[in-house]
């Protein structure tokens, strides 16, 4: 099972550069999706019923638990939904076959890095594979080949390579702290913890959270994603924002759990918390005046990657929120970038003062434009209303009021920012639309025809999903999220 996952993109992509045929790239990706979704949920059943796998073909450097498992299903979850949207978007695009092909093998091996990234049981091997995922994507972020799109290719493989450096500075610290015991493998680490010296850790910590804190898209280190996110291809961005910050986030988890066993983890409380807060405050102050809609979204990914971040530091309770919002978000966002790829086909540009009226040019664009707001805003029956919820119960049975009421405000400024943009893009009357060679044309049902009922379905799929989630909870979703909770600490 992990050696289809693995093993079947490398092959796919050695097809794909010999085929250069636009039908191969279309059936591989597909291919490619339903293998990652059937095997992903091969092993999840495996482990309900027998506790661990059978061995496999890599051994000890790829495994899978109750934590990464939750993981490694939203990603092909997601990456279904993206290849289905991505089938109707590529249709239209002028584009030559070796561009077309290209595009197809960067989507397979940005695919295959995050997929390898989170089954990895060693650090270093993490380390590699979210290296992997910077050189695989920076392609797809430059398709449109635009002076923007350039732009934020060199901003994302500069700023993401200085912060995997400093990772890698992380993991050189920790083998130092690790004495006789010099191993990076998950396992051996977590049962020799009493032997790491807690200096070490620490400051190996401050690394590897700002290093992978980088590719999660945390504040101070965040300036790559607005930029990525809006220049890239909307398949591309929804990717990025619900699998690739979920695949460091993973591996900021696994540290963390060795400061829980080093009984250091209120020095990664701390900085977590204090990267959570930013993360929020920095979101509000751009949302509040933004003029594009997939810049908007981005800072969005920020500050819901930040409020997992609170959540883990709370610890308890807040950990579970974390876990929902994780599902959540990654579900929701998804759909809204989707959505937002409708929207740019209709009115070819990302300025909100240049767009309204979607209802009336597009009705099943426009309620799911305002039913992914409702969702990330956390209004009922949102499950981020819950997971936020209970996040904000964990800060007040720990006392932790001030932080709660910084929380609210900021959260409350966001929602603000992004629900007047989405107002009035929805409503209101249809605006002079633009076509690519910058005429301007006025008309009810322009570019229409572009949009496919497979630009549609993902989304409708995915947001119908989360609004059940938030209203009720199948047993074994809540069972893999309690799981998961377990396998990050057993302490709070």
């Amino acid at each position: 099972m992990i050696e289809a996952i693995l093993l079947f993109p490398l092959i796919a992509s050695l097809i794909l550069i010999l085929m250069k045929s636009k039908k191969w790239n279309n059936l591989l990706l597909i291919g490619y999706s339903i293998i990652l979704l059937f095997n992903s949920t091969r092993i999840y059943l495996k482990l309900l019923s027998a506790g661990k796998l059978p061995y496999n073909l890599f051994g000890a450097y790829f495994n899978v638990d109750s934590l990464n498992i939750l993981f490694l299903l939203i990603l092909a979850v997601i990456f279904v939904g993206v290849v289905i949207y991505n089938q109707g978007f590529v249709k239209n695009l002028d584009v030559s076959k070796s561009q077309h092909t290209y595009y197809s093998i960067g989507i397979i091996l940005f695919v295959f890095s995050m997929t390898g990234a989170i089954l990895s049981a060693n650090l270093a091997l993490s380390w590699i594979f979210i290296e992997a995922t910077t050189l695989a994507s920076a392609y797809l972020i430059y398709f449109n080949k635009t002076k923007n799109a350039l732009e934020a290719t060199w901003k994302y493989v500069f700023i993401c390579s200085i912060g995997i450096a400093l990772a890698f500075v992380g993991i050189i610290l920790l083998s130092i702290g690790t004495g006789k015991y010099n191993s990076l493998f998950f396992n051996e680490l977590y049962s020799h913890s009493d032997k790491i010296s807690p200096f070490w850790i620490k400051l190996s910590f401050v690394f590897i959270l700002i290093g992978f804190g980088t590719k999660m898209g945390l504040a101070p280190v965040h300036a790559w994603l607005p930029d990525a996110h809006s220049e890239a291809p909307s398949p591309i961005s929804a990717l990025l924002s619900a699998t690739l910050l979920n695949s460091a986030f993973l591996i900021i988890l696994r540290f963390y759990k060795l400061m829980e066993l080093t009984n250091t983890e209120y020095y990664a409380k701390i900085l977590l918390i204090s990267m959570g807060i930013l993360s929020l405050f920095i979101t509000a102050v751009f949302v509040f005046n933004i003029n594009n809609y997939k810049r908007m979204l981005a800072y969005s990914s920020i500050e819901n990657m930040g409020i997992i971040a609170i959540g883990i530091a709370v610890g308890g309770l807040g950990i579970y929120a974390a876990m929902l919002h994780l599902l959540a978000h990654s579900l929701i966002k998804s759909s809204f970038f989707l959505t937002a790829g409708n929207i740019l086909k209709l009115y070819k540009t990302k300025r909100i003062t240049e767009i309204g009226g979607i209802l009336k040019l597009d009705k099943v664009t426009g309620w799911l434009w305002i039913l992914c707001f409702v969702a990330i805003a956390g209004l009922p029956p949102s499950p981020l209303f819950i997971s936020e919820y209970l996040l904000l119960k964990a800060m007040f049975e720990k006392n932790q009021i001030i932080l709660a009421i910084i929380v609210i405000i900021l959260l409350t400024v966001i929602i603000y920012g992004m629900g007047k943009a989405v107002i009035r893009m929805s409503f209101g009357d249809i605006k002079t639309l633009k076509m690519s060679d910058n005429q301007l044309i006025s008309s009810e049902r322009p570019a229409i025809k572009d949009i496919s009922y497979g630009m549609y379905i993902p989304q409708l799929v995915f947001i119908t999903v989360a609004l059940i989630f938030g209203i009720y909870m199948p047993s074994y979703i809540n069972q893999m999220l309690h799981n998961a909770v377990l396998a990050v600490s057993s302490l709070t």
